[in-house]
């Protein structure tokens, strides 16, 4: 059952609501799951920071705001936040220690399902990795709108940019990425 609120658009409440923030996490779970394991391949880390990304979310749940863009434009931009700060924090850990610290314990049944949706997705990762001749902020708008499928203005609100500015970049980006999937897989490894 669907609360009334957030069938139209509003989940300010969530972060206060363990009920409503049940649902949104319910309706949302999958979609985080599959924007996670498309930019990660270790099921342990994909399963942390899926879960970070509602501990994100109840924090950051009143501040959302629909005229703004989609519920899951919105929360794409969440993970988003959530996975660039896990590898710049992993980042600095290679740096100070030259190692991940430990990881929390998964049952095989997680592991297993985790694994399973990182093979599900190998070829958008793959995707992901050809596409790293983009820059950045292109990169990640095509990100967005082809694989996570969010509309241009979604992408662009995710983004802090105008539509139009995003549909311009994503034109010329298309050129690009047109000639990088062309290429043989081998050449992408």
């Amino acid at each position: 059952m669907t609360e009334p609120s957030q069938a139209d658009g509003d989940i300010s409440g969530i972060g206060a609501d363990p009920v409503a923030f049940e649902v949104f996490y319910r309706r949302h779970l999958e979609a985080v799951g599959r924007f996670v394991a498309r930019r990660v391949d270790d099921p342990h880390l994909a399963a942390d920071l899926t879960a970070d990304v509602f501990l994100a979310v109840i924090e950051s749940a009143a501040g959302y705001r629909p005229d703004r863009g989609s519920q899951i434009g919105w929360l794409y931009g969440v993970a988003r936040n959530v996975i660039g700060d896990e590898r710049r924090r992993a980042a600095q850990r290679l740096r100070v220690t030259g190692r991940l610290a430990g990881r929390r314990d998964l049952s095989p049944d997680d592991i297993a399902r985790i694994e399973e949706r990182i093979d599900a997705e190998s070829a958008a990762r793959r995707t992901h990795r050809a596409l790293s001749d983009l820059p950045e902020g292109t990169r990640t708008l095509v990100e967005l709108v082809a694989v996570d499928g969010l509309t241009v203005a979604e992408a662009a609100t995710v983004l802090g940019m105008s539509p139009v500015a995003a549909r311009v970049r994503l034109h010329r980006a298309r050129r690009v990425v047109r000639a990088v999937l062309a290429r043989p897989v081998t050449t992408l490894a």
